[in-house]
């Protein structure tokens, strides 16, 4: 399955942050942290004893793959280990992600707050990680015990439990605006220039003039306020040449009615013979 924003004409990104998922239960999350990790340009992915093993085949790796969506890639280079040990052996900084304090006496940042950090080491040659504990009941204090520091999230204390792909999708996200900035990938084209001065104010010196020729400006001694008021409103849009010229001829057409054709005037003769022909017949 190909999701909507998927671009295979475009350059995926590789490399960042190992994500570490330990022990994980549900080959569905797999995918899904398969999918984020995507989304973010991160590409080492590494399972610590999945639960009944990684799931390669079966309903359980049709589920995973399935989640993953374009993401499959991921999964089949995904490292397999025994271990947290081995899983983070070469790596030169850990963090353990948790919603509880473990009484270890170890940093504790937010992924705001790692990330930078984080993107400047990885960029300076270092090899970092992140772990994701089981589902279930996260990590235990043995696995926080192997990491530098603590990921935490910033999220309501009565409800602190994320889902694990939420989990890597956040950190994601966070490690992507500090490696490659926080810009929007997309802006509005814009289809016309900016219009100048001359066409905004002959464009109210129009719309004035048909108001006032119906009345608008009154009582009198309040034109001015309702003339600043009214150019306002328009300056505030910050009107394109092209707004102008859409703007121009909504109101003459409002103002004069509906633009005689050839071909109206071609619909309305068979209507005009017909009547003609019954006053013929009538006398």
């Amino acid at each position: 399955m190909i999701g909507a924003g998927t671009n295979r004409g475009k350059q995926a990104l590789a490399g960042g942050l190992a994500i570490v998922l330990v022990r994980p239960q549900l080959a569905v999350n797999i995918g899904m942290c398969a999918r984020a990790m995507a989304n973010f340009g991160l590409s080492d992915l590494r399972l610590v004893s999945p639960r009944e093993g990684w799931p390669r085949e079966g309903a359980r790796r049709k589920a995973a793959y399935a989640a993953a969506a374009s993401a499959s890639g991921l999964l089949d280079r995904a490292k397999v280990f025994d271990s947290v040990k081995e899983a983070v052996a070469d790596l030169n900084y850990v963090y353990a992600t948790t919603a509880r304090e473990r009484g270890q006496l170890k940093r504790v940042d937010t992924p705001a707050e790692a990330m930078p950090e984080a993107a400047r080491a990885v960029a300076g040659g270092e090899k970092r990680g992140v772990l994701f504990g089981p589902e279930r009941t996260g990590l235990d204090n043995d696995d926080v015990a192997l990491a530098d520091s603590i990921l935490t999230f910033p999220v309501s204390p009565g409800y602190a439990s994320l889902n694990l792909a939420q989990a890597v999708l956040l950190c994601g996200y966070e490690w992507f605006k500090a490696a490659q900035g926080d810009l929007a990938p997309f802006a509005a084209p814009e289809r016309s220039p900016p219009a100048t001065r001359e066409m905004v104010v002959a464009f109210f010196e129009m719309l004035e003039g048909h108001l006032e020729e119906r009345g608008f400006f009154r009582p009198a001694p309040k034109r001015p306020v309702m003339q600043r008021n009214l150019r306002n409103i328009f300056h505030r849009i910050g009107m394109t040449q092209q707004d102008v010229r859409t703007l121009w001829g909504a109101i003459v057409r409002l103002v004069e009615g509906p633009r005689v054709t050839v071909q109206t005037r071609k619909r309305k003769r068979p209507a005009k013979a017909a009547e003609g022909k019954e006053k013929s017949g009538a006398s």
